[in-house]
C-alpha cells in the first residue's frame, strides 16, 4: 500500500516539479500544464507524502537512492509550507535556494521512479 501511494505521489510530485521541461515537450496540447493546474492546489499534501512516505521506505525495506529522491522532491514541494516555521526559516531557505536550480530534472527523476516502480 504504501509503495502504490509512493508511486502516485512520485509522479504527481515530478509533474509539478518539472513542467518546464514537460511543457517543452508537448508543443502547443498544454497537456502537461492542465495536469499541473488540477494538481497544484494539493502540491502540500503530495509534498507531504513523499516526505513521509519517502522516510518510511528510507528505514524499511527498498531503494534508498529512490527514496531519497522522492523526500528531496517532497521538500521542494513543501518550501513554501516549511518557510514558514520560524525556528527553521533560515537553514532551510538556504538549502532550498541550493536545490532550486535543480528543480526540473529532480521532477523528471521523480516521473522516472514513479513509472519504474508502476512496472
Amino acid at each position: 500500500m504504501i509503495v502504490t501511494l509512493l508511486t502516485i505521489a512520485n509522479i504527481a510530485g515530478g509533474i509539478l516539479l518539472g513542467l518546464a521541461t514537460l511543457d517543452k515537450l508537448d508543443g502547443e496540447r498544454n497537456f502537461f500544464n492542465k495536469i499541473a493546474a488540477f494538481l497544484a492546489p494539493f502540491q502540500t499534501a503530495i509534498g507531504g507524502a513523499l516526505v513521509v512516505l519517502g522516510l518510511m521506505r528510507i528505514f524499511g525495506a527498498g531503494n534508498v537512492l529512490f527514496n531519497i529522491v522522492s523526500v528531496v522532491g517532497g521538500f521542494l514541494l513543501l518550501t513554501h509550507a516549511i518557510g514558514k516555521a520560524p525556528a527553521f526559516k533560515d537553514t532551510l531557505q538556504k538549502l532550498s535556494d541550493k536545490l532550486m536550480p535543480f528543480k526540473a530534472i529532480i521532477g523528471i527523476g521523480l516521473i522516472a521512479i514513479g513509472l519504474i516502480t508502476l512496472f
